[in-house]
């Protein structure tokens, strides 16, 4: 198979569902590999604003926050409402560069600029759009961890 891989895209209209066809000639490692790739693709969330539903992409959104029983998806400048409790979300992105920041948050990885510590011994990120967020004590590890450090 190799380099000479053709790839076709056909934009098709809303009212069709969108589907991903792999024309080879045997399943090989490089197939299953393209395939896994394609699995681990960012999820999709809905979320409403001013009653109109979006599809959002989990690389887009810069953390999840739960704020008196509602929870709330923050993009680059962009606040949405999810349907999901924190928790679903949670397990939604478990494996997805997402982590459980506080009680009340998920943060995004890939969006943080940069950490520091405070002097309660939690942390603050501060987020690639200037935003800022806590990071509680108890979930200082899982990030070190997701950093590598």
């Amino acid at each position: 198979m190799g380099d000479h891989l053709k790839i076709s895209i056909e934009k098709i209209s809303q009212e069709f569902e969108e589907e991903i066809l792999i024309k080879c000639h045997e399943v090989d490692d490089e197939i299953n590999e393209i395939i896994s790739k394609l699995k681990i693709e960012t999820p999709i969330l809905l979320g409403n604003q001013n009653d109109r539903i979006h599809r959002i992409q989990l690389n887009n959104i810069y953390y999840f926050e739960a704020v008196e029983g509602k929870v709330f998806i923050y993009c680059k400048d962009n606040v949405f409402e999810a349907k999901q409790k924190l928790y679903e979300l949670e397990e939604l992105c478990k494996g997805k560069n997402c982590f459980r920041a506080s009680k009340s948050t998920i943060l995004n990885i890939t969006k943080i600029s940069s950490v520091y510590p405070t002097i309660s011994g939690r942390f603050e990120a501060v987020l690639d759009n200037g935003e800022r967020a806590v990071i509680s004590r108890q979930y200082v590890p899982v990030l070190k961890k997701m950093l590598g450090l």
